[in-house]
């Protein structure tokens, strides 16, 4: 053995033997199970990727109004997605040991399988994602819980009635619908199983937001809508939704005590952006580091202002609309402040300050020595 090749064999017995970093074998995976969304859907295909390590999981918008997207869940969110899933099983009624069919499996990554888990419910996928599935389901699990699409489950209860199988699906189930817009029909067929219907409005950037037309996370603020007067858009920890919908003190059709008629919905535009005007930390990079990760990761626009104050007592956000001004502030400009309502927007500048205080263990990424 010539000294070429014995100084390549000690650098094999090296990689081999002694190396720190991961091989393919030794990477930690997290699989549909982890993330408790084992289940089929006809709009994916499943695709491994390398996640990265500060994000809890990642999964993506439910693709109604463009291409669905890929959205990063960070771990500091987690807790804000246990309380409102918390608070809305509470709400509803659902107790600890029930069972849940959800009809879509990534509805899951919403409240984040682990607000299930701590709860102490357990949930079923259907076998495929059609209405005889969801039959057979509702026929052979006889689920206390059921989460899906309103029309999707409308459709199936009249198949159902007209199929004969009436007398077997379950009865006095509590069902949280969302994914698109409620229909409303689905209140009439229901109440011949005796179901109690609500309304669950989130997305999957942000978690559950409202209940029924109440909040249910704290930080949840109305404002004005380009839609018109009666319209008021949801803001969340500062962060618009980009949806509007009709506030009333009638109250919303599931329950009168909500004003916020999430089945009246409209988009807003323009859109609002978010204009940074005050901060916490002692300068503005970590401030421009959080609008470019919530750009990146939830689709939303976020803008540090040029006379942004620093080491403020609390983060102070400007809502602005994106269309049809210059810089000059207007009377449709909101402003948020508070560590009350901005929360949201502080969890996700709390993430990157983590991820700033934690260097990359990746050799590949040391640029310098």
């Amino acid at each position: 053995m010539n000294k070429q090749t014995e100084l390549l064999h000690k650098l094999a017995q090296l990689v081999d033997t002694l190396g720190t970093a991961p091989t393919l074998a030794t990477m930690p995976r997290r699989g549909f199970e982890d993330k408790g969304i084992a289940g089929p859907t006809a709009a994916h295909f499943i695709e491994e990727v390398h996640v990265p390590y500060n994000f809890a999981y990642m999964t993506f918008t439910t693709g109604t109004t463009a291409f669905q997207n890929v959205v990063g869940v960070t771990y500091e969110e987690i807790e804000g997605r246990i309380e409102a899933s918390r608070k809305a099983f509470s709400f509803v009624g659902i107790k600890k040991g029930d069972h849940a069919l959800v009809t879509y499996a990534p509805l899951i990554n919403v409240f984040a399988a682990q607000a299930l888990r701590d709860y102490g419910l357990t949930w079923n996928f259907l076998k495929r994602s059609s209405r005889d599935s969801l039959l057979l389901s509702l026929c052979r699990d006889k689920p206390a819980v059921i989460i899906g699409e309103s029309s999707f489950l409308r459709v199936t209860l009249a198949d159902a009635v007209n199929l004969g199988f009436a007398d077997m699906l379950p009865k006095d189930c509590k069902v949280l619908c969302t994914g698109t817009s409620l229909d409303l029909d689905l209140l009439t067929i229901a109440e011949r199983f005796n179901w109690k219907i609500h309304d669950l409005y989130g997305c999957q950037e942000f978690g559950w937001l409202t209940l029924d037309g109440l909040p249910l996370r704290e930080d949840i603020t109305l404002i004005p809508s380009p839609c018109g007067e009666q319209y008021r858009e949801l803001v969340a920890g500062g962060l618009p939704m980009a949806d509007s919908f009709l506030v009333s003190e009638s109250g919303h059709l599931c329950n009168r005590a909500g004003t916020i008629l999430t089945y009246r919905r409209e988009r807003t535009h323009p859109e609002y952006e978010v204009h940074v005007r005050a901060t916490t930390f002692p300068d503005t990079a970590m401030v421009a580091r959080t609008a470019r990760s919530i750009l990146r990761i939830k689709g939303r626009v976020i803008k540090v202002s040029p006379d942004c104050r620093c080491n403020a007592t609390a983060t102070v956000l400007e809502l602005v609309p994106s269309l049809g001004r210059d810089s000059t502030p207007s009377q449709m400009d909101i402003v948020i402040e508070g560590s009350a309502k901005t929360r949201l927007f502080d969890t996700l500048a709390l993430s990157v300050s983590k991820l700033q205080e934690t260097g990359k263990t990746d050799p590949t990424w040391i640029k310098k020595r």
